[in-house]
């Protein structure tokens, strides 16, 4: 039996200056003991804090006396953002972290870099690849239609010690493009459009433009707006825009062997037409496994103690999947967020025997045994969490992963 990794306590890259001398303080926020070994993105909301530029402010812990990385994030409200996690050595169970105004030393290579490569954006943590988001049109192999042609996937997905974790475009289903999410049986306009399958040529999902990009000590991302194409004839005469979609990614500076993200996707309709996704088998969240992986080399758990034997249709908060692969042995663990439509979500996971070598596929895939409609002028939110590992974790460890993700520690502010 391969034996379980235990989480290492990854160590946050930190300013080594001492106590400031003429900080002013801002605001404390205190944050509960956190139940995790490796760290936990936390964030509050500073607009109404201070209105201070960014390269002026600075966050202490005072448990450890020393300044940490933070991140602010721009939109709607400026978010602070920074990591927290568990130390086994110390006694108290609380933190507390100052934020001030000060002088700081500048940082100009960030530890989380988001970079454009060959009509796609790489992120990279401490130097190494995470994933790649391509936005140009990537095309499938020569000789197949080129109908199959997609924008607006990740792929490659890696794993810390560089395996490559999925793939494109397999022989099987074409259509398969590493992680993606478009949906499979929607009613838009009265007509029935598969955005999922392509085959058809009735629908599909393109790239339209970056709206941000990030990188710094904590995160780095980006979001980009999707289009879900209904196409009026296989001709492609004629296209409407069915929905809008925001992918909104974000990769979290844990350490260098470990790698944690967000995929969250927003869903709006375009127009003023109502879209019905409709119950389907699948559709939504979806990941194409290595061809590294097959029935025999990989395992699949899910949060409700299913193997891959009965995860299919199933419901579940989480769902790891890992095996053997050229060099050594990786994985990823999904997770799902309770605000999602139909928490806990049922699974599409392929079964041992599919296509002979078992190959492996999964999706979370909340209209897999409902309807979903989405009413013009609302928005609709999806939300999920990779921990990408090597060799494998420990349900419970997964569970700490999970909570802390669904549950984020709550942040007590107090203003100075």
């Amino acid at each position: 039996m391969r034996k379980e990794t235990i989480f290492f306590c990854l160590s946050l890259c930190v300013f080594c200056s001492q106590s400031p001398t003429h900080a002013q303080a801002i605001a404390s926020f205190t944050v509960p003991d956190i139940n995790n070994a490796i760290a936990t993105p936390v964030y509050v909301d500073i607009d109404q804090l201070t209105s201070a530029a960014d390269s002026s402010l600075v966050l202490r812990d005072m448990n450890e006396g020393r300044n940490i990385p933070f991140q602010v994030e721009h939109g709607y409200h400026r978010f602070l953002w920074w990591l927290v996690k568990k130390e086994p050595s110390r006694k108290t169970t609380t933190r507390i972290f100052e934020l001030s105004m000060d002088k700081r030393p500048r940082h100009a290579d960030p530890v989380i870099k988001v970079m454009e490569e060959n009509g796609a954006l790489l992120i990279t943590a401490n130097k190494k690849k995470v994933l790649q988001y391509n936005y140009e049109v990537q095309y499938p192999p020569k000789g197949v239609d080129t109908f199959f042609k997609r924008s607006g996937f990740i792929h490659p997905l890696w794993s810390p010690s560089g395996n490559v974790l999925t793939q494109i475009n397999p022989p099987d289903h074409y259509h398969h493009m590493g992680i993606w999410n478009p949906w499979t049986d929607v009613v838009y306009q009265g007509k029935k459009v598969d955005f999922w399958n392509l085959g058809d040529k009735k629908g599909t999902v393109r790239f339209a433009h970056f709206i941000s990009k990030d990188m710094g000590d904590v995160f780095g991302g980006f979001k980009a707006l999707q289009e879900h194409v209904v196409l009026d004839s296989p001709a492609r005469a004629s296209e409407t825009i069915a929905m809008n979609e925001v992918w909104d990614i974000k990769v979290f500076n844990v350490g260098p062997s470990i790698w944690l993200w967000d995929f969250t996707s927003t869903l709006n309709c375009a127009a003023t037409d109502t879209v019905f996704l409709k119950e389907y088998r699948y559709g939504g969240f979806g990941f194409r496994a290595t061809a590294d992986w097959n029935s025999q080399n990989s395992r699949v758990f899910t949060s409700e103690g299913k193997t891959r034997k009965e995860a299919d249709a199933s419901r579940a908060r989480w769902c790891m999947i890992d095996g053997d692969m050229q060099k050594g042995h990786s994985g990823i663990l999904f997770m799902g967020a309770p605000s999602n439509y139909n928490f806990p979500e049922p699974m599409r996971v392929w079964p041992e025997d599919m296509n002979k070598r078992g190959d492996v596929f999964f999706s979370f895939s909340p209209t897999r045994n409902t309807d979903w409609t989405l009413i013009p002028g609302n928005s609709y939110v999806l939300k999920y969490r990779m921990l990408v590992y090597e060799d494998t974790i420990l349900p419970a460890q997964a569970e700490e992963v999970w909570k802390n993700f669904a549950h984020p520690p709550k942040v007590i502010v107090s203003k100075k």
